[in-house]
């Protein structure tokens, strides 16, 4: 790690279909982005909220990039506009607070920050109140669709599946007395901040650790957000 002052960083993340997607992928190589993800997932609309909007299906790309903010911020803007996100079949980005990163990392944001001519700041600086958050349960593969049955009644619009598998000692959770499926499945709901606690609740009463979907839920600040307004 390095000391001193830095360009404060943020994780870019875009959930889209897989062909805006790619326009998004189009753009970063543009703007030469130096670290990025791709993901697949899926959205938990029902088939008939498809049809409506004239969907063959709800596969989802998920995006993940780390840059400054400034950046960060020019480029959220500019998936909004470019990618219309907000209107139906397009999809979410948002940027959520990084704390630390290793140094190499930190050069090339630095070095970016510095090509666009803007000036360094503390990365530890405080980050305002977010207006949204995500929410992140994971749970036994299969009980994606009831987490958002319990999500959705407590304000959640939508949400996100990721699929996933278990790694870790068997030792460990045994000493915990947890028996966990290991095929799992990641949904994340982005919500409003007023909504969070409720939107929690409720995934955890109906899909926690007591519960046969084994559930862990969490929520992660997200400072700004482009296609929920």
């Amino acid at each position: 790690m390095s000391e001193g002052n830095h360009a404060p960083m943020r994780l870019l993340m875009l959930i889209a279909t897989p062909w805006l997607a790619g326009k998004a992928v189009a753009m970063f190589d543009e703007g030469r982005v130096p670290v990025q993800y791709r993901l697949d997932g899926h959205g938990t609309a029902s088939r008939e909220v498809l049809d409506m909007l004239g969907l063959d299906s709800g596969d989802k790309s998920i995006l993940l990039s780390i840059l400054p903010k400034p950046f960060a911020d020019d480029m959220l803007d500019k998936l909004r506009r470019t990618l219309r996100l907000g209107s139906p079949g397009s999809g979410v980005a948002c940027t959520i607070p990084l704390t630390g990163g290793n140094s190499r990392v930190v050069q090339m944001l630095d070095a970016i920050n510095e090509e666009r001519g803007r000036a360094p700041q503390r990365r530890n600086a405080a980050v305002e109140e977010n207006a949204y958050q995500l929410v992140i349960a994971v749970v036994n593969q299969g009980y994606s669709g009831e987490v958002m049955a319990a999500a959705r009644p407590a304000g959640a619009t939508g949400g996100t599946v990721l699929h996933s598998r278990r790694v870790g000692a068997e030792e460990t959770l045994a000493f915990w007395g947890i028996s966990v499926q290991a095929e799992k499945e990641i949904v994340t709901i982005l919500c409003r901040q007023e909504e969070k606690t409720a939107v929690m609740r409720a995934v955890a009463e109906a899909c926690g650790m007591r519960s046969e979907a084994q559930g862990i839920v969490l929520a992660v600040p997200v400072e700004a957000v482009a296609g929920l307004e």
